[in-house]
């Protein structure tokens, strides 16, 4: 039978998912074709449980039902973005045949209703590290009723399959540059090598990214300030276009102190200047206290106090040691660098000279410092229409050596070495 234009008659279909703790992102690909034909992303309806895994995990900790809970939520999160695919395109669920999805350790265990409780606690042991691969219908996924779900494996208990689909994407271990990935959240998940020798960890950074713990802090959203130009006057590029900043998110955080650092308003320690100490400076009617702290005034009732540059210095030295301590171990410095990869949502939004700023990633030339978007979504579609490529997936963990963080005797003394801003001559 001939198949219109536009028309699915025939065609065979799968959909990869990157599931992360905030977002899920979902999209349905042509078999045939290797074609995108839709991709949709909402919300993780995991989240009235908690912003993080610590407190998803905390909720399921109340007992198998509450395990179950979480399980229904993300996986009817996940039908619900299929549904709004079929409907777009016209595909049906009979169509898909195959499902593939990456996301952290955490959100995986949940997905497949296993309690993820040790993941909270030391030793740090996750029930599985490696793939699987389930009927669909075990888990109530929307997909043909015979159709599969394969997940990808993760490389240690906050070294998930997201990542592994990111180093898949971009191809890290392929080639003999060295190169650096951070994706950058909650979590910072670091991979650095080449094809002679790759090693990765996991550097809890804490919810300064995402806006958290930030008086004026929030999501990118509408009226978040994603990003900020300090000069004689405060520029903002706020999400929504021309609204009013309702407060700050976690580019337009990283950005400010930056900027603030640039035009001397805060020092290398990270303290803020006051009114007092810049008299003469085009910006000081910005600074001001609030309840007894200095603060920086943005835009009307958004400000950025001396706590918020605090809480970003403690987030953005968690990452920078995961990066110095994986740097030592292999033996090279940043001028062996060939390239510094920011991955996730977060790190397609960062301004790659502020993340230099700040000392978030080694002070390379801007140049080559890369934002490669959702590299997880794109893993998963890799592996989702290539069997060879799948396979290279599945052989990452045996390639990647894993590095514990906790318990480092060099971990305090790389973290203190990092935790202050670079001296701007230094960083070029």
């Amino acid at each position: 039978m001939a198949v219109e234009p536009g028309d699915t008659t025939g065609e065979c279909y799968g959909v990869a998912f990157d599931v992360g703790t905030t977002t899920l992102v979902g999209t349905l690909m042509n078999l045939r074709t290797g074609m995108a034909a839709s991709v949709l992303s909402t919300l993780n309806g995991q989240a009235p449980f908690g912003a993080d895994v610590i407190s998803r995990i905390s909720h399921g900790m109340n007992g198998p039902e509450a395990i179950q809970e979480l399980q229904q939520a993300v996986v009817g999160t996940m039908n619900s973005v299929l549904g709004d695919l079929y409907q777009e395109t016209g595909v049906r669920p009979e169509q898909t045949y195959e499902a593939v999805v990456v996301g952290n350790v955490t959100m995986l265990h949940l997905l497949l209703g296993v309690d993820p409780s040790p993941l909270s606690m030391s030793p740090f042991t996750p029930a599985f590290m490696n793939e699987l691969v389930i009927e669909a219908r075990e888990v109530g996924l929307g997909i043909h009723p015979h159709g599969y779900v394969q997940t990808l494996p993760a490389l240690g208990a906050y070294v998930g399959a997201d990542i592994v689909a990111g180093v898949l994407a971009t191809g890290v271990v392929r080639e003999d540059r060295l190169r650096v990935f951070v994706d950058v959240g909650t979590n910072g998940e670091i991979v650095l090598g080449s094809a002679q020798r790759a090693l990765a960890t996991a550097a809890p950074a804490g919810p300064a990214f995402e806006g958290s713990q930030i008086k004026c802090g929030m999501r990118a959203t509408i009226g978040a300030i994603e990003g900020v130009q300090l000069s004689e006057r405060v520029d903002l590029q706020v999400i929504g276009g021309d609204v009013p900043a309702e407060g700050i998110c976690g580019s337009g955080l990283v950005d400010a102190v930056a900027q603030l650092l640039l035009v001397g308003l805060l020092d290398h320690s990270g303290r803020m200047r006051s009114r007092a100490d810049v008299p003469d400076h085009p910006l000081a009617d910005h600074l001001m206290d609030v309840d007894g702290v200095r603060a920086f005034l943005l835009a009307d009732g958004v400000y950025l106090t001396q706590r918020d540059v605090r809480e970003l210095q403690f987030a953005k030295g968690s990452i920078a040691t995961g990066i110095k301590i994986l740097m030592d171990i292999l033996g090279v410095r940043h001028e062996d660098l060939d390239q510094v990869l920011l991955g996730g949502s977060f790190g397609s939004y960062l301004n790659p000279e502020s993340a230099k700023i700040i000392g978030l990633v080694p002070p390379v030339d801007v140049d080559r410092i890369i934002a490669v978007g959702n590299s997880a979504g794109e893993g998963a579609k890799i592996a989702l229409l290539s069997y060879r490529e799948r396979q290279v997936a599945f052989e990452l963990p045996s390639r990647i050596e894993y590095v514990e963080l906790s318990g480092r005797s060099d971990f305090n003394d790389s973290f203190i070495s990092v935790l202050a801003f670079p001296q701007l001559e230094t960083i070029g």
